[in-house]
């Protein structure tokens, strides 16, 4: 900046001067030209330096030493609020003289020209430097630094979580450039860097004297779903979930909140990773300590289940004091089934106690007990020979497996299921869930099984088929199934037969085939076993063979005739003969067609 002349004229006339006239010799050119000399040579978009002369809300009054002082808005300075009267200030020369003849100036764009060289040199400084925090972004928030607009990340606001990004815009605050990308003129700045180095010293304290079992008093400074992170006054410490209440803890927030200021008790730190490990439950005595010191197996506890699981259900019975209902404790009933099928989170309800170890704190407890076994008395409420109704619960090969009520089950053979009906599988005469009548038969009571019967229900057919399919009678049957050994024929009255192979053959020779509907000759009936056997072929071969016994018993007879033909005096011997020959050509001739 030009340095301001105040020498006076020497040879300056000033009796001219007091009497109005010019000024001696010098004329007013002259005068004009010695004083712009004395002023600063500015031109337009130079960056010169101002004093700030005069301030109020709106405008700062610049001057630097030129024939008028230059204003600049007060918005360009708000990176700087303690801004003052006699304040040295970079200004950019927009115009010399505006149609008002004012001088405009520019704060933010001297600072704007200079501002990659300055932000360069405080990077590599490590220098500090003040920023004004124009608005919030995604991530973070736009801060302005020496007139160019730097992002300021979240994280690097503070060494805690903001939660309110909102309170921070509109204010100056220091920073460090950490990071500068030229190529698209980005800058990074952080305000947690200032904080951290003292912030790290601070911890170093802290933590070399801490110890084990001391408590401590600690903001609540952070909540996640693994567990709650504590402010202790410069230094952060964990509670782990499972260290926050001896009661099962679903969600820290159920415990905790946010800011809230609490007792905590070190149990382990690392002076490397500089890691501490809180409790809270510590704090407080073990509920299980508490417990009732008069409970003993066999007594009703009443609880909520806080956690479900197939095999089971944890019932809280006391604040931090859980027992396990296993599903086997949950019914009277054999079935393999899953708790949930029983109990649901949540649910209040009684229990009885069936172990208690206070040394290893454990108790399991039922249900199931609170109701009467029903096998205790299952002869008087299901004597051999009653009749139910039971629920089918599944099948196997050689039965059907049935419920009649929780807890009392039975087992139906494959072979009471039918009178007349031969079943491979049980699938083929009910399903899972249906209903079934059924006839207790047997009952087991150390296996706690009945075997059951359900044909039982009707009386026996085949003592009726007895007297109907005798041996030797012969019956319209179809054939329904052809099988390797023979065929299956289904008889009147729903009853079936079988047939091998051999008796299948019709009298011309060809072998039947199924749904082909033939007589049957009953050649085997077994009531016991339920079994007729049958044969087709025997019909004709029975018809055949009668045959030939007639024919046989006739020849035998012809040679009597023949000797009783002399002895009549009236019979001529040839005629006689003759009539027997043509008799036995007949029956012959039949015999052989």
């Amino acid at each position: 900046m030009a340095e301001l002349t105040n020498q006076p004229i020497a040879d300056f006339d000033w009796e001219a001067y007091e009497n109005g006239e010019a000024a001696g010799e010098r004329s007013r050119a002259e005068l004009t030209h010695a004083y712009e000399e004395s002023l600063n040579s500015v031109k337009d978009k130079d960056v010169i330096e101002g004093t700030i002369i005069a301030l109020n809300k709106r405008e700062a009054v610049v001057n630097i030493d030129y024939k008028s002082d230059g204003i600049i808005p007060m918005s360009e300075f708000r990176y700087n609020p303690d801004i003052k009267v006699g304040d040295k200030v970079e200004v950019f020369i927009e115009n010399q003289e505006d149609r008002k003849g004012q001088l405009i100036l520019s704060h933010k764009k001297a600072r704007a020209s200079r501002s990659w060289d300055r932000i360069n040199a405080a990077l590599e400084n490590n220098e500090i430097i003040k920023g004004f925090i124009k608005c919030r972004t995604k991530g973070g928030m736009i801060v302005d630094v020496f007139g160019i607009e730097a992002f300021l990340p979240g994280s690097q606001i503070d060494v805690k979580p903001i939660r309110d990004y909102d309170i921070f815009v509109g204010k100056t605050m220091e920073f460090r450039v950490v990071k500068i990308n030229e190529e698209f003129r980005n800058v990074v700045v952080s305000h947690k860097a200032l904080i951290q180095a003292e912030l790290e010293q601070q911890k170093r304290e802290i933590i070399s004297k801490l110890e084990k079992g001391q408590v401590l008093e600690g903001t609540v400074k952070n909540i996640t779903d693994y567990g709650v992170f504590i402010d202790l006054g410069g230094v952060d410490g964990l509670i782990h979930i499972t260290d926050l209440s001896w009661g099962r803890v679903s969600h820290p927030s159920e415990v905790v909140k946010l800011d809230e200021k609490l007792n905590v008790v070190i149990l382990d730190f690392d002076n490397e990773k500089k890691r501490i490990a809180l409790g809270l439950k510590q704090l407080h005595p073990h509920p299980w300590d508490a417990l009732d010191a008069n409970l003993k197996v066999g007594d009703k506890v009443k609880g909520k289940v806080v956690v479900m699981a197939d095999y089971g259900a944890f019932l809280e019975v006391a604040p931090g004091v859980e027992g396990l209902i296993h599903v086997s404790e949950m019914s009277w009933s054999q079935h393999l089934r899953s708790a949930q099928e029983f109990l649901k989170i949540g649910d209040e309800i009684e229990a009885v106690i069936l172990t208690l170890d206070r040394n290893e704190r454990k108790m399991s407890l039922g249900i199931k007990q609170l109701k009467k076994d029903p096998w205790e008395d299952i002869e008087v409420k299901y004597p051999i020979g009653s009749r139910h109704t039971a629920k089918v619960r599944n099948f196997t090969n050689f039965g059907v497996f049935v419920e009649i009520e929780e807890g009392v089950d039975g087992l139906i053979h494959i072979s009471d299921l039918s009178w007349t009906k031969k079943i491979k599988h049980p699938s083929e005469f009910t399903q899972v869930g249906a209903d079934i009548e059924v006839e207790v038969l047997q009952i087991d009571k150390d296996n706690r099984r009945l075997s059951l019967g359900h044909k039982q229900l009707e009386e026996n057919p085949w003592d009726v088929f007895e007297t109907i399919f005798t041996v030797g009678s012969v019956h319209e049957g179809t054939i329904v199934e052809m099988l390797e050994k023979g065929a299956v024929v289904a008889l009147p009255y729903g009853v079936e037969g079988f047939a091998t192979p051999k008796h299948l053959v019709k009298e011309d020779g060809t072998q039947a085939k199924v749904d082909e509907k033939l007589n049957f000759k009953v050649i085997e009936f077994n009531k016991d076993n339920k079994r007729i056997i049958l044969s087709h072929s025997r019909i004709f071969e029975d018809e055949a063979r009668a045959e030939k016994q007639v024919e046989r018993k006739a020849k035998r007879q012809a040679p009597k005739k023949q000797e009783e033909a002399p002895a009549s005096a009236t019979t001529p011997l040839e005629k006689t003969t003759l009539g027997d020959l043509e008799a036995l050509a007949a029956l012959k001739e039949k015999l052989s067609k």
